[in-house]
């Protein structure tokens, strides 16, 4: 017998009223966001932005990333704290237009979920409204995508977009490095937003709750799994403002920002062919929740190495003349920083032994660049 009953939007699962108020909540702290450059309010069909600065560039280049926070998002749901993972998604996104020298022009977000829940969606928004803020990028437009059927009630992703542009005079990347180039590691503040598959095969094997507290960390195990990613997009920019885009000895001359595939694969990407990075494990101490994850599903250092950030966030490649500079503006802005080793142009080429000492990474993510030749054993705290 069929059910003739009327059929609405909300009896399919879809609550539009709910939607109306997630964007109510989350008003606030978008337009907190919002300079001088943005025109209109949050909610219309299209953000707008004034693009006149641009005029002043002799060879303006824009600048664009996509990204999403992996299954990170299964941690947040499980300990129903959504205000975090916002930061993660911004981090992910504007400190990748960042490596190049761009600076932020706008960004958007993209919410899908089960269920609209207000709250929750506000949550979430809120926590990208702030970095945005705290990045000085203007949070422009949105769009939350109820999926009933699709996805469980309680089930939610999140994805973000960024736009920069970056004068093409002083575009940063494989073309300024030179023999001699400085290294400087900036610390992260923990797992950041890669390698969470990973983690939470780990936590599933040691069976640990998340609300356990552990003593290594001062927190409970979820608190420590959801520490935001560190923001690095003021910092870096300050020191190109400061050092400039250089040439030869000074200057800055490229960024790394240490997000999936770990230290060797991401600073590879910003060498040029024939240049290999001699980096130093010694250098610094891991943190304790890298050796807790290694400890833990006793992965191998090179399967941490190949996954994790293992403390370092991103990397400058400087001139040798800027270098004491570089470390001195970092560690004013509150983030701890040292040489990680240098840059040379060998005549022969590193070749990877297959042995975890001197063990050499290049040709990853489809860029054929140079090469980073890790050497020495790591030290943990």
């Amino acid at each position: 017998m069929s059910d003739d009953t009327p059929l609405d939007y909300a009896s399919a699962g879809v609550d539009t009223c709910a939607g109306d108020r997630a964007v109510e909540l989350m008003k606030e702290a978008v337009s907190r966001t919002h300079d001088a450059s943005v025109l209109g309010a949050t909610g219309g069909f299209a953000g707008l932005v004034d693009a006149s600065a641009l005029l002043g560039m002799e060879r303006p280049l824009l600048a664009t990333s996509t990204d999403g926070v992996g299954t990170k998002i299964a941690i947040a749901q499980q300990m129903d704290i959504h205000d975090t993972i916002g930061q993660d998604l911004v981090g992910m996104v504007v400190d990748d237009i960042v490596v190049i020298g761009a600076r932020p022009v706008l960004m958007t977000d993209y919410i899908a979920c089960g269920h609209v829940i207000p709250e929750r969606i506000a949550a979430i928004v809120t926590g990208i409204a702030r970095a945005c803020e705290a990045t000085g990028t203007p949070l422009v437009g949105g769009e939350t995508a109820e999926h009933p059927g699709v996805m469980d009630p309680d089930d939610y992703d999140i994805a973000g977009a960024a736009t920069g542009v970056v004068d093409a005079s002083k575009l940063l990347g494989p073309d300024r490095v030179a023999n001699g180039d400085v290294l400087i590691a900036m610390a992260s503040s923990g797992l950041h937003s890669n390698g969470y598959s990973l983690v939470r095969s780990v936590v599933a094997r040691t069976g640990l709750p998340l609300e356990a507290k552990v003593e290594e960390f001062g927190r409970t195990l979820g608190e420590e799994l959801l520490e935001p990613t560190r923001l690095y997009t003021k910092l870096c920019l300050d020191m190109v403002d400061t050092l400039g885009a250089g040439e030869g000895a000074s200057g800055i001359h490229a960024f790394s920002h240490v997000t999936g595939g770990g230290l060797g694969a991401n600073l590879s990407r910003v060498l040029p062919l024939g240049a290999v990075a001699d980096v130093d494990r010694a250098s610094w101490i891991v943190p304790p929740v890298f050796d807790w994850v290694r400890r833990g599903g006793s992965v191998t250092w090179t399967g941490m190495e190949d996954s994790l950030n293992l403390g370092v966030g991103m990397v400058g490649v400087v001139g040798a003349q800027s270098a004491e500079e570089v470390l001195r503006i970092s560690r004013a802005a509150g983030v701890d920083a040292w040489v990680l080793g240098e840059v040379s142009f060998p005549s022969e080429l590193p070749v990877d032994s297959g042995a975890f000492e001197g063990r050499v990474v290049s040709g990853t993510k489809g860029v054929n660049g140079g090469a980073v030749r890790l050497r020495g054993d790591y030290r943990v705290g």
